[in-house]
């Protein structure tokens, strides 16, 4: 009768490219216990069928398994997941997916919006095209109050109605009180989308008129601090002999759905002029 072999687990771990510290993670996970531990020493050792056991695990986990449901089949007595594990595994697969490429669309868009404001001196005088854009207007509380009303109210009515916002995105908000409130704050949320759509009690659809020319200036930090860039651009445009011929607009590049740090929150101060 041969002799069992046993292999220490540094020897293990060795040969079956796996480290110790993984191993000793198998084993309090119930998934990969040594096939002898001696009492004297503590020293682990595992059998040459413990090979194959390790390897249907790494598989799984290639497959995205989760060391939970690797256990599950294994304490079932089954090495391969059936038809309907396999399915639902598919599905959850697809749903990552989806995700992943939402996410890569959202970066290379970030992308492209940070090469445009590195590219823009700080003043720059641009023409503003007819667009069409989905508009949601309110009284706000104050400019705290702007990115939640985006993220939780307007963002989910756009998707719910089916928008499709062309790449790499423009949405900007005017003001419409006469004059300063630091509370109650008239404004109207735009962003540009490919068509009209039906309007609900939240969204509503138009069309933009072209600017033939607008002075555009980076504000960087938050909203509260617009005053600033304000008096700036107001001063260049005094100089530069400019008059304002329209509603300003402020449009929105980095804000509190891709930063936490209000400092780098990044808007494009928009004013007609003439």
């Amino acid at each position: 009768m041969s002799k069992k072999t046993k292999l220490k687990i540094g020897e293990f771990s060795k040969m079956m490219q796996v480290t110790v510290k993984t191993l000793r993670h198998y084993e309090q996970k119930g998934l990969l216990v040594p096939d002898e531990v001696d009492e004297w020493t503590g020293y682990r050792y595992y059998s040459i069928t413990q090979m194959q056991r390790l390897g249907t695990i790494r598989g799984l986990q290639r497959q995205g398994f989760t060391l939970e449901e690797i256990r599950e089949l294994l304490e079932d007595g089954a090495h391969m997941p059936s038809i309907d594990q396999l399915t639902r595994k598919i599905e959850e697969t697809e749903r990552q997916l989806q995700m992943l490429t939402e996410r890569r669309n959202q970066l290379l868009k970030w992308i492209d919006s940070h090469k445009l404001i590195k590219t823009m001196e700080k003043f720059s005088i641009q023409s503003l095209p007819e667009i069409i854009v989905a508009s949601h207007r309110e009284i706000i509380s104050d400019y705290s109050a702007l990115g939640p009303l985006c993220v939780n109210k307007i963002g989910p009515e756009m998707q719910r109605l089916g928008c499709q916002c062309p790449p790499p995105g423009y949405c900007f908000t005017i003001e419409h009180g006469k004059e300063h409130h630091p509370t109650d704050i008239d404004i109207e949320y735009c962003e540009q989308v490919e068509e009209m759509g039906t309007d609900s009690s939240i969204i509503q659809f138009k069309r933009m008129p072209a600017v033939a020319k607008a002075l555009c200036m980076k504000h960087m930090g938050p909203y509260e601090r617009f005053y600033e860039s304000y008096a700036e651009a107001f001063n260049y445009m005094e100089k530069q002999g400019y008059k304002m011929a329209g509603h300003p607009r402020t449009c929105y590049i980095d804000g509190v759905w891709n930063q936490d740090d209000p400092e780098q929150w990044l808007s494009i101060i928009q004013i007609p002029i003439e």
